[in-house]
């Protein structure tokens, strides 16, 4: 009742105010939303990049309201070389069909959300686009070019995730304000040609990282990045994705983390772990490798510590945190003995696990491998169990979905909420250690080895792993670097068919996989798109 009775204050204040003959008082303007009525100021053009990131984040946040269950950051996981499906099959609808994949259909859920989702961006962003360069609109050129740097940013990483995922799909560019019917896909080439335009603007004219008071804004690192990673897919540019990486390298704002910083740098740990702590993960925290940093809240303390299962409490409440805690944590509280902590993670529910290939890939030493950083060892911590202090003994990784070996970087334990039903934890989106893998991959393909070797025992010595040689150096060594330092963060996925290499990486490699095939490099068209392009040929992919 308390805040109805606040907005009727504020409305009999306006009535108070407004002279009483005054109807233009009832004529509705909208601030809220992407139209050309309310996009006319700086401050509503500012808003509506605030919008788009906001668009952007549900990928990290869709969750079991919207679609019946939590599996959807699992599908960019499991069924690749990384993580593999831990729960029955009537668990995880949603990604069961990302490790049998004999049962993905254009009907899948999965696919429509990410079509629909990056068109909404597409088409938010080209709203502003159309506008932000009307004369009507008083705002100064570097202004002007900002906001178009943004959006276009916004535009490219959905264009970029359609073409990686989808291959040529229909192209558009201006704001589509009406029911269409006729789209058809644009080749490829004209995608990643709008791609690449998109940055090369974005990373002159975005601001830098310093600039920016919301740092989850796009800056010109961001762009250089994504353009670097667009140039590695498309192929012959391999020498403009270097560029891209040395840019953000050589720029003086981002240093690799090689020393205890932050919240828990007095406590026991490791560099590499600090940069995953809630509290460590934003720049302005101390994190000088974040070069993207989706930076959220704590939805909980909203109510005060309503209960258990906010969800439950709030049931018309978006909450912005993830899934990503349950999806890779262990449900180690399930075994007699074992105490829900803070220190252990908080409430995971292992709705994946990760590989015996990932557990065995790390050399000795490796820093990203220590205790800190992947937990395979779990003790009794209920002081009232008389194995308290003892080693839990499972039966096994692959058949024991409480006790599983796990990564820590989800790791996150909110007082407010100890069902876990939400996340406070930012998600580092982009960091430097990546940058760093994808100039590798650009000198590997340019046939420089010793420079993709230099440049791979930059990330191995802040991990104190043992250096290669130029001789070590191929795209498998690369992407098996590449889960050394990013698993649990980067969308495998999306990585092994970008490039190409899904099918040999899941060889011996991934576990629980079914009916995989070369059909599989590229996902379904939405049959629900299909259908409502009544008036013109959307084409599926092969095999679907």
């Amino acid at each position: 009742m308390k805040k109805y009775k606040y907005i009727l204050i504020v409305i009999m204040a306006a009535a108070i105010i407004l002279p009483a003959c005054k109807k233009d008082f009832l004529k509705e303007k909208v601030y809220s939303k992407f139209t050309p009525e309310a996009l006319n100021d700086s401050l509503a053009f500012e808003a509506s990049i605030v919008g788009l990131q906001s668009q952007y984040s549900l990928w990290n946040t869709m969750n079991e309201n919207q679609h019946g269950n939590q599996g959807f950051l699992c599908v960019w996981q499991m069924g690749t070389d990384v993580a593999y499906n831990k729960a029955p099959d009537d668990l995880d609808p949603m990604s069961i069909p990302y490790t049998n994949y004999e049962k993905l259909t254009s009907a899948d859920v999965s696919v429509a959300f990410v079509w629909q989702w990056a068109y909404n961006i597409i088409n938010n962003a080209n709203v502003v686009l159309a506008n932000i360069n009307k004369p009507s609109i008083q705002v100064g050129n570097s202004f002007r070019n900002k906001i178009k740097g943004q959006s276009m940013f916004y535009r490219a990483l959905a264009y970029n995730y359609l073409a990686t995922l989808f291959g040529g799909v229909p192209l558009v560019t201006e704001p589509i304000t009406g029911p269409k019917t006729n789209f058809v896909r644009a080749p490829i080439g004209d995608i990643n040609d709008l791609i690449v335009a998109d940055l090369n603007f974005a990373k002159v004219n975005a601001p830098s990282i310093d600039e920016l008071e919301a740092k989850s804004l796009p800056n010109k690192a961001m762009a250089s990045q994504l353009l670097a990673e667009a140039y590695l897919r498309i192929g012959g540019k391999d020498a403009e994705a270097e560029a891209e990486c040395n840019a953000i390298i050589n720029s003086g704002n981002f240093q690799l983390i090689t020393n205890r910083y932050g919240v828990h740098a007095s406590q026991a740990g490791d560099p590499f772990s600090d940069i995953f702590i809630y509290g460590n993960q934003r720049r302005s925290q101390g994190n000088t490798e974040a070069i993207w940093v989706e930076e959220t809240e704590n939805p909980a303390s909203v109510y005060n510590g309503a209960g258990p299962d906010l969800q439950n409490h709030f049931p018309g409440y978006r909450f912005l945190g993830s899934q990503h805690r349950r999806a890779w944590g262990s449900r180690y509280y399930n075994t007699p003995g074992m105490l829900l902590c803070d220190t252990l993670g908080g409430r995971g529910i292992s709705r994946m696990a990760l590989t015996y290939f990932v557990l065995n890939l790390y050399g000795p030493n490796d820093m990203r491998n220590s205790k800190y950083n992947i937990r395979r060892k779990f003790y009794y911590n209920d002081p009232s169990s008389p194995n308290y202090g003892q080693l839990v003994a499972g039966p096994g990784i692959d058949t024991n979905r409480n006790i599983v070996p796990k990564t820590n970087k989800w790791d996150q334990f909110d007082p407010n909420d100890s069902f876990g039903s939400s996340m406070i934890k930012d998600f580092v989106i982009m960091r430097l250690g990546e940058t760093y893998l994808l100039k590798a991959e650009a000198q590997f393909k340019q046939g420089n080895t010793g420079g993709a070797s230099e440049t791979l025992n930059i990330i191995r010595a802040r991990a104190h792993a043992t250096p290669i040689t130029a001789a070590q150096v191929t795209m498998d060594f690369i992407l098996d670097e590449r889960v050394r330092e990013l698993i649990a963060e980067e969308n495998r996925r999306m990585t092994l068919m970008r490039t190409k290499t899904l099918l040999q990486r899941v060889a011996g490699r991934g576990l629980k996989i079914t009916g995989i095939s070369a059909n599989n490099l590229l996902l379904p068209i939405p049959q629900s798109e299909i259908n409502l392009n009544k008036d013109a040929v959307l084409t599926q992919n092969p095999g679907y």
